[in-house]
Order: structure tokens, then sequence, then C-alpha cells
């Protein structure tokens, strides 16, 4: 969340200010009212707030229709007023709302640190987290709230279409997927899926390859960060498409089927000692079976069994392994194993309560071994 939090966001200050992220922000209070934004006016708060105070007797029947949230029934509350309900990421919701009403939203970063606050520590934890928002956003997406229907003649064209990024987090698991599996299928079964090294045509993809990690490095660099930080941010990058994204996209899309009903996880982010000690020396805490985990695994076995057969090919020199054609195939499936040499040691080498789970990496290492067979 680095380069997000410290670029993208104050670049967003140039279409119409960033969106609303749920926390460390303030809010004024005419735009969560549903107030339209007009130059001059505003509402006189110190007239609105001279309640009359309760008889004591009515004091504690006031005092539980606030305990039981019944006071937002049959009233504007979550449609027009507050945060909108309804969406796992109300607050994105909420913030492109209050932009279509005519308000505008700026970045401030002080030199001093303006909002503290608890992040997960675990990859389950973030992995929740991540399904949570790409689901919603999402399904934002498929909504009425979608930027390019709901702020349509309301707000800049490029903060619509900045709005989307966001949106579609869910669908890049699609094309993630694809590029982790099947240039390694192909591979195994001798098609060639990109030019030749020694032809012209590898050009182009030579210098998306090397301006997209090299602007990507130095985006983070610049932010502060270090090259062991990037290197496990590229790990994030690969974890979050291809099981939280996954999911995201996956269950709202069986709930605007009819199969799933919304659904809301609570993010854990209580932690013991231990685990805050693996934090701290940026170990990454696995711990847990989880479905998540199996996908992961299965993906990295699956390329790992690839590279040794691709390897095996290459010192018997069987005619079928044709270097200059697989080239860039064979690099895919090397930069796959590099940025998954933390899962396989928390696979097979890993000891502590970190480490993978048994059950885990035997399921695991099954269904790599019947991808792997599936290729005669």
């Amino acid at each position: 969340m680095l380069v997000p939090l410290d670029l993208e966001l104050l670049a967003l200050d140039a279409h119409g200010g960033p969106p609303y992220i749920g926390s460390c922000c303030f809010h004024r209070r005419d735009a969560l009212t549903g107030k339209k934004y007009e130059k001059g006016s505003h509402i006189n708060w110190k007239q609105v707030n001279e309640i009359q105070e309760p008889e004591r007797e009515k004091l504690l029947e006031e005092t539980a229709k606030f305990a039981n949230c019944s006071y937002e029934e049959n009233s504007p509350w979550g449609k027009e007023i507050g945060v909108k309900y309804g969406c796992p990421v109300e607050d994105a919701v909420t913030g492109l709302s209050i932009k279509c009403n005519g308000w505008r939203s700026v970045n401030f970063i002080p030199g001093r640190k303006g909002f503290l606050g608890v992040a997960p520590v675990t990859l389950l934890s973030t992995l929740i987290q991540q399904t949570r928002w790409a689901e919603g956003h999402f399904q934002t997406f498929l909504s009425k709230y979608c930027p390019l229907i709901y702020g349509h003649g309301k707000i800049p064209r490029q903060l619509q279409i900045s709005y989307l990024c966001y949106n579609l987090w869910g669908a890049n698991c699609l094309a993630t997927l694809y590029y982790v599996t099947i240039p390694t299928f192909c591979l195994l079964k001798g098609i060639n899926l990109f030019p030749q090294l020694s032809s012209n045509w590898i050009l182009p993809y030579a210098y998306v390859l090397v301006a997209k990690y090299t602007y990507s490095l130095g985006e983070f660099l610049s932010c502060g960060g270090t090259l062991k930080g990037w290197y496990n941010d590229q790990r994030m990058w690969l974890y979050k498409r291809v099981t939280s994204y996954l999911f995201g996209f996956c269950q709202t899309i069986m709930r605007y089927l009819g199969f799933a009903k919304l659904d809301f996880t609570i993010t854990g982010k209580n932690v013991d000692d231990d685990v805050s000690k693996r934090f701290e020396q940026e170990m990454m805490e696995f711990g847990a079976a989880s479905s998540m985990f199996i996908i992961l695994a299965t993906i990295a076995l699956f390329n790992l069994l690839a590279s040794i057969s691709i390897a095996r090919s290459i010192i018997i020199k069987k005619p079928a392994t044709d270097l200059d054609s697989c080239a860039l195939q064979i690099l895919l499936n090397g930069v796959v194993i590099i940025i998954n040499l933390p899962l396989f040691e928390a696979l097979f080498l890993r000891k502590d309560q970190g480490c993978m789970p048994t059950s885990v990496t035997c399921q695991s290492i099954v269904l790599a071994a019947l991808a792997y067979i599936l290729r005669y």
C-alpha cells in the first residue's frame, strides 16, 4: 500500500481529488447530509445543534433507539445521508456520491502523521481484507454506482476512469491466472506463445517488461521503500490477484446469479508476540489452513515441477526444447519461482508456527502433480 497511498492518491488531485478509502480523512458535515455543493452556501450547524435536552424520564427511551439503530428505519440514512449501505466498500460509494454532488476532495499529507491505525500482519488476514475490497469494488462496477454511469456529467472523465482502476480489481484475476499457468502448460507441451528471441518482434515485449519493472521499482524507492520491500510487494501483487481478486470476482458473479448472498467478513488484526516478531523480521505468516494457500502453493509447485522438467530437457538436449522460441516462457516461469521462494521455504523448511500447514502442503503437492500429468 506504499505506492497507492503516497503516489496514486496524490496524483488523483489533478482529476478532482482522491476517493474516500474509509479512514485517514475528514468530512465536512454539509457533504454527508447529501446536500449539493453551492458556492457561498452552508448549513448553520450551531443553529441545528440547538436541540432541547429530553426530559429525564424519556432519556433512557431515546438512548435505546440509538443502541438498536431503529432511528435509521424509514429514514434517508444509508441512502441520501451519511455512509451508503449495502456494499462491502461503502466508503468508495459514499465518496463517489459526495463528489457527484459537487464536492471535491484534497489529498493532504502533513509532515507529522495525522492518523495512526492497525493493519493486518498475517497473510491470510490481508488476503481476506483484499477479498472484501475486490468484491465490493467489482459489485460497485456492476451496480448503478458504476462511475461511468453514476458519475456521467457530474465528475471529470479522468476521475471516472481512475475509479475504474479500483472497480476492476476483481477482473484482474483472469489475466494474472492466465500468465502464471497457461504459458507453463504450453511450455511443457512444446507450444510457443511468444516471438523467438532472435526475432525483432521480441522488442515490444522486452520494452514492456523492462519499462514496467523499472518504473515500478523507481516508484517504490521514491516512496521510501527498499529493494527487499519492492520484492515483497511484487509477491503480494501476485498473491492478491490469484486469490483475493479471484474470490471477490467469483463471489460477485455468484451473488448476481442468485447462488450466494452478500457477506461481510471482519478482518482480524489481533496477533500474539510470536506473530509480531516474525512480522518485524519481514517473514510471511502462513500458519492457517486455507483454500487461498492451496491455490498459491499449487501454482508455485506446478511451476517448479515444470522448471525441473525443462531443465532436464535442456541437459539431455531434447529437440523439443527450443530455447530461442521458448525464452520468454522460461523467463516467466523463472520469475514465478523466484517470487515464491518464501512460500517454498514455508512449505518445506520452516518449523515455526508460521509455516505452511501439513494439510495444505499435501493437497497442493497432489494438485500440482495432477496438473503436471495433464500435459501428457
